[in-house]
Formats: structure tokens, sequence, C-alpha cells
């Protein structure tokens, strides 16, 4: 009796220390059992399935557990409630069987409040939890008192709620350890503060007492932008943007609070500095500052600048100063990163510091009345640039050739001033990294053109060095010769607009043609052919919807590439295209009917003629070949074998007279071969193999006396198969096999109509579908296959 009583006890102790989380192999069972209560109400959790093995909740998605204990430490149920299901109230009960629970997601549910006696204040319970995402609900104000009973909560986000009016503070005082509260996109008017506050669109106006933060002494961070408001406390980092305030660009009554360092006032009003007292000197030491978009005129530029020697990123565009380029600013700061001083009525010449700076990567004084010449040294003043814009001024003089020093540069912006001369070749030779180069409205003399000059001039072939440009756009001038070798090399261009010039030949063969999103070749004297072999590459992505406005290509190889999408019906587009090679790529889709309005449908004229340097790699007769010269300007065929196409072959095909080769093999093709087939009169090569085709093979192919290499192989075809006359009487039986219910010569003998099976429509899809009969025949009677 003893020994069960040990027994049991041991039980006992042993299920307790399961149950405690000290011995586990898994998800409590009732915890697990709390989940599945979860998914009720959170109906989007279809990944949370009780299945035989899916027992170990520690694996499902949305859920975290700890390592050692696998006790559920983490929830995040962000956006798993229909929203169709409109607002609903919440049962936070439902919360407490997570023991250890320390981070909870409710975010973007639609949850208007909490039941009645069961609401959040029933999470105190859970003494471990830290984190708790509220926002993007419907909660009201009344939220405020559960949640302050949360005391161990380290982050609580209320955002995006209907919070409004006047909160009491003294409702949160019990979140002591509170480090971070964001109830910005509410309309409050007062709040508890941590070490970080965003108060973001909350609706406040007019005068804001900073004495209501007096006693905030661990604040860092303060985000008020996008309010109405006028007065605030000072921390290290102070953003004011898109407000009513009105701030004296002096900053003077700022001077005090020595531990900003970030001042963002974007958009608000900037006040002419009035009076200044001149021994008064600012306490902080500023690394990022924005005062753009004022509205007053004749501000004088800020004198507190002249004591700043930190800065990294200063913005003080659209404030109407006066003055002229402030190049002490650079001689002060040294790490000085950025620089904005776009439409400041900014004048005279612009002057460089005299020392290299280092840092500076960006600088923008477009639209200012800047005079003279751009410095010829600013290459190794700012060896740094990565943008530069000094457009829509005065400036007059040439390029300076140093800006080929500057190899990190991405952009120049000249345009709009009175630049005269050529674009240095420097300048291409050695900014290697340029992808934006705007050049327009100047009086540039050679070069590259860009539109509205009126200039002539050949291309400069030393454009190729830009292997980073992105962008070419010099339309509407009298540019003339061909379109250099060399552009073969600008991997990364996007647009080349060069129309309404005098250019002449054709595009270069070995133009990069995927890497272009715009192409505007009108109204030149281009002439020739166009061609495009980008076979056996990596090529992925689809095949653009304007390659129609290649109008004049005639080859497109693209096959052995990785391209995805379907087939582009602008591909009909190309009037004059005679090859077109798609195979091998994983396009999907049906074939567009319309490849009759291209020539590949006409007979061949020699009226046109390709180069003999001119090659092209393509597959006919199962053979690939590369033709060159003539011989490829008589190819013609279409490849689209080896992708992923459905639907039915279009009837239109057979309409494509011209073509030597047809090769759809390889895909998911249902329905009959085409009658239309039969007029393909120089079709060489026919490959339908390895679909999903059915009904009989139509007996006018026959007609087909060039037909050399025929498969329609591993399909569902029935029926007897074409007499075996003229080039039908070369075709073995490996251009037939793999369809169970064809017969004929030189398969085997058809038997009465009578009792002949056929294929159905069903058989498409039965692979396992097998004629033992005929199995037989084939494997054990090779030499005889005609024998019955």
């Amino acid at each position: 009796m003893d020994s069960s009583k040990s027994k049991m006890v041991i039980m006992f102790v042993l299920l307790l220390i399961k149950f405690e989380g000290g011995w586990s192999e898994g998800c409590l069972d009732h915890e697990i059992f709390a989940l599945f209560r979860l998914k009720y109400f959170f109906n989007d959790l279809h990944d949370w399935v009780d299945d035989e093995g899916a027992t170990d909740c520690c694996q499902w998605v949305r859920v975290e557990c700890n390592n050692t204990t696998d006790r559920v430490i983490a929830l995040d149920l962000s956006d798993t409630r229909n929203w169709d299901l409109g607002e609903w109230y919440l049962n936070a009960s439902l919360f407490t069987p997570f023991q250890q629970l320390e981070s909870l997601d409710l975010s973007w549910n639609k949850i208007a409040g909490c039941v009645e006696n069961e609401g959040l204040e029933r999470l105190s319970k859970l003494n471990n939890l830290k984190m708790l995402d509220l926002s993007e609900n419907l909660f009201d104000n009344s939220i405020l008192s559960f949640v302050g009973r949360l005391s161990s909560l380290r982050s609580l986000k209320l955002s995006y709620n209907r919070l409004e009016g006047s909160i009491d503070v003294k409702e949160l005082d019990s979140l002591r350890d509170l480090e971070e509260l964001d109830i910005g996109w509410n309309k409050i008017d007062k709040f508890v503060v941590s070490k970080e506050l965003y108060l973001r669109d909350t609706g406040f106006k007019g005068t804001f007492d900073v004495r209501e933060f007096n006693s905030f002494n661990n604040l860092e961070a303060l985000d008020m932008s996008n309010n109405e408001i006028d007065n605030l406390v000072v921390p290290q980092e102070l953003r004011l943007s898109d407000n009513h305030f009105r701030i004296p660009i002096s900053l003077e009554p700022l001077f005090n609070h020595s531990r900003l360092q970030i001042f963002d006032a974007y958009n608000n009003e900037i006040n002419a500095e009035i009076t200044q007292s001149p021994s008064l000197t600012p306490n902080f030491q500023l690394s990022h500052l924005s005062l753009s978009f004022g509205y007053g005129d004749g501000v004088t530029f800020p004198k507190f600048l002249y004591h700043q020697h930190d800065l990294v990123n200063v913005d003080l565009s659209h404030i109407k100063m006066n003055g002229g380029f402030p190049n002490w600013l650079l001689e002060n700061n040294t790490r000085l990163e950025t620089l904005s001083l776009v439409n400041d009525s900014l004048a005279g010449p612009f002057r460089l510091p005299i020392h290299s700076h280092k840092q500076l990567g960006l600088l923008d004084v477009s639209n200012n009345n800047f005079q003279g010449h751009i410095p010829v040294e600013i290459g190794d003043i700012l060896p740094s640039l990565i943008s530069f814009n000094i457009s829509m001024n005065a400036l007059n003089g040439s390029i300076p050739s140093s800006f080929g020093n500057i190899n990190s540069l991405q952009i120049l912006d000249l345009s709009n001033n009175q630049l005269i001369g050529e674009i240095p070749e420097h300048l291409a030779v050695g900014c290697v990294n340029l992808e934006y180069l705007t050049l327009s409205n100047n009086n540039l003399e050679e070069g590259l053109y860009l539109n509205n000059n009126s200039l002539s001039g050949k291309i400069p072939r030393w454009l190729g060095n830009l292997k980073g440009l992105k962008h070419i756009i010099m339309p509407e001038n009298h540019l003339e010769g061909p379109i250099p070798m060399e552009f073969c090399q600008l991997y990364s261009l996007q647009l080349l607009d060069i129309s309404d010039n005098n250019i002449s030949g054709s595009l270069p063969s070995c133009f990069h043609l995927l890497s272009i999103e715009q192409v505007h070749l009108s109204k030149n004297m281009l002439h020739g052919q166009l061609k495009r072999d980008l076979s056996y590459n990596r090529l992925n992505g689809s095949i653009p919807n304007w390659v129609d406005g290649l109008s004049q290509l005639r080859h497109l190889i693209l096959g052995h590439n990785n391209l995805e999408g379907e087939v582009p019906v602008q591909l009909c587009g190309l009037n004059q295209l005679q090859l077109l090679d798609l195979s091998n790529n994983n396009l999907h889709g049906h074939i567009p009917p319309c490849f009759d309005n291209t020539t590949l449908h006409e007979s061949y004229s020699n009226s046109s003629s390709l180069k003999p340097f001119e090659t092209s790699l393509f597959t006919t007769k199962n053979i690939a070949h590369i033709y060159q010269g003539k011989v490829l300007s008589l190819l013609s065929g279409l490849d689209l074998s080896c992708n992923k196409l459905i639907g039915h072959i279009p009837p239109q095909i057979g309409n494509l007279t011209r073509i030597q080769t047809l090769n759809l093999s390889h895909n998911n093709l249902i329905g009959s071969i085409p009658s239309t087939f039969s007029n393909l009169k120089q079709i060489e090569s026919l490959d339908l193999s390895y679909n999903k085709l059915n009904g009989k093979i139509p007996h006018q192919l026959v007609e087909l006396n060039a037909l050399a290499v025929f498969s329609v192989a591993y399909n569902n075809l029935s029926g007897e198969i074409p007499e075996c006359k003229a080039q039908f009487a070369t075709f073995n039986e490996r251009s037939y096999e793999g369809n169970t219910f064809l017969c004929g010569l030189p398969l085997p003998i058809c038997r009465s109509p009578a009792t002949m099976p056929e294929a159905s429509i069903g058989n498409e899809r039965d692979d396992n579908l097998i004629d033992i009969d005929r199995v037989f025949r084939i494997q054990f009677d090779p030499l005889n296959p005609s024998n019955p």
C-alpha cells in the first residue's frame, strides 16, 4: 500500500514539473489549448492547425517560445482578423494562460475595446509583459486606465486609435519602467513622457506651455511634426516640421540649450533676423539642421552658423536669403556631408573653399542667381561628390574637365545655364559611376547634345566610358552619323532618346537591349536590320512591353535565359520580324495569335541583306547552327519550345508561310493540331512533341514537301497517321512515340474503325493510360512493328 502511494506521489510531482516548465518537450497543453481559443477570434491564423505531429506550437508562425522552457513568450497577432467582420470587443482573459509572455502585438485588428470585466487589466497577471502594441485599432480614452495597471511594460504603442481631448497623466503613473510611448496620430492634449515621445499629427494647436515638460528630465527625443503648435522643451533631437512656428533664423531663443544636436523645422515660417546681441553665441553644436521652406524675404545668412563646427547635414532651401555661396561653411565643418541651398536668391560668383573638402557627398544650389564660371578646380576641391546640382542659375563658360576627377559622381545637373563649349572627354573617362547627366538648355557646341540646343555633330564615342549612365536624352537636334559602337558598354542604360535627328546606320548589334526601358529612334535616317541575339545568358524578368518600339527589328534571339511572364502581344508589332527564338525560358500563358502581322507570313524578298559579320545562333532541324550574312537573311522561324505555354495552338500560326522552322515542343499546349499548318509550304522542321495535344494528325500535312524533321511524340493524339508518302514516308516511329492511340505505318496498323479506341480530353491528364497490346508489340517485336 505504501509502495502504491509512493508511486502516485512521484507521478504527481513529475506532472507538476512538466506543467511548471521544468520538463518540456514542446508547448504545454494548456498553452496549446489557449492558442486554439485565440484562433476563433483572430480568424486569419490558418497556419495554426490541430494535426497530429503539429502539437509543438513553438514551430507555429507568429509564436515565439523560450528556448529552454518552451513557454510562449511572444505572440504576433497583428492584422489577423478579417476586417469585413467590423469592430469588436476583446476578452483579455484569453491571454492569461501565457504566464511567461513578454511581447504581445494586437495591432491592425479593429478592436474597439474590451468585454466588460475582461479588460486589459487582466494582463497585469503577466509579470513579464514588456511590449504591448495596440496601434491601428479603435480604442478610446478608457483604454488608458487599463494599460496603466501593466506596471511591467517598457514599450506601449497606441498610435492611430481614437484617443482625444485631455488625458489624466496619473492614469499612467504606475508605468515606472516605460521607455517608449507612441500615441501619435490621435487627437490628444496631455500625455506621459518617457525617453522618446512621438506626437506626430496629434492635433495640437496654438501655444503649448513648455512648463508641462519640466519634470521630464530623461527626455531624449521628441517628435511633434505635423501639428500647429508654438512652444516646447528642447531635448537633443528636436523635430518641428510642418507646423506654424515663427522661427527666427538666428535661433537665439535656443542658444542656452546645450544638448541640442538635431533641429528640424522644415516647412515653418522663418523670420528675418531683426535684432541679435553680437556678444551672444550658441551653447549648442548642431550636427543636423533644416530650416527650409520659409515665407519671408530679405533674410540674411544665419550668423550662428559661423560658430558651428560639427555640422553633417544642412538644408536651408527656399528661404530667400541674401548673399553669396557660404564657402566658409565648408571650411568650418569638415564633416559636412550634405548641403542644400535650393531657391535661396543667392547671387554672385560660385566660390569654393580654398582647401579640399573630402566628406561632402551632396551639394544642391539649384535655382539661384550664381554667375560667372564653374570653378575649374571643383573636381579637386570636392572629390567625393555623389550628386551635384547647379541648374537654373546664370553660369557661363565651359564645363570644367576636373569633374572627371570625381569618380564617385552619380548625378550631375548643369542644365538651364549659359554654358558653352564641349563636354570634356575626361568627364566621361573619370566619372565611371555617372547615372544621370543633364545639360539641356545651354549653349554647348559639341559633344553630348540634349534637347533644345539646336546643335550638330556626332555623338561622342567616349560616352561608352560612362558605364553607369542610365539616361541619354538628346532629341530635336542635328546629330548625324552612326550610333557609336561604344554604346554597347552602357550596361545600365534605361532610356535612349535620339529621335528627330539625322542619325544613320543601325543600332549596334552588341547593344544590351533588355536594360532599356524606353527607346526613341524615330525621325532619323536609320537603315538596315536591327538584330538582337542575347541567347545563352542569365537574363531574367519579363520581355518588356515597349519592344514594339523597335519597329525595324528583324531577329530577336532570347533563348536559354530565365525570362518569365507571358509572350507579349507587342511582339506582333515588329512587322519586320523574321526570326524569333524564346526557347528554354519560363514563359507562360497563351501563344499570341497575331504573328501573321509580321513578315513571318510573307514570301522572301532579296531587297535587303545583312552585313557579313552579323551572326545569329538558331536551332532548326534539331541542330543549333550559327547563321551569317545572306544565309541569315534567308532564314525565318519561330521557336517557343521548352517553356510553360498553355492553351490551343492559334490556327493563325498556319499563316506564317515564310517560316522554315516551327518549334512548340515541351510546353503544355492542348487541343488539336490546326489543319492550317498545311499552308506552311516552306516548313522544313516542325516539332510539336511533349505537349498535351489530342485528336488526329491533319492528313493535309502530307502536302508539306519541304518537311525534313517532324515530331508529334508524347502527346495524346489518336487515329491513323497521315498516308505514308512524300516526306511522311521518311519519318520513323520516333516521330510518333508516346501517343497511345495513334496507329498506322510506321506504327502498328490500325484495327477496324468500330474497334479502334480514341483518346479523349481526359487522356490529357492521365499519364498512366497505357495500351498494353501496343507496348507488347513495340517492346518484343521491334523488327516488324507493322505486324498486328
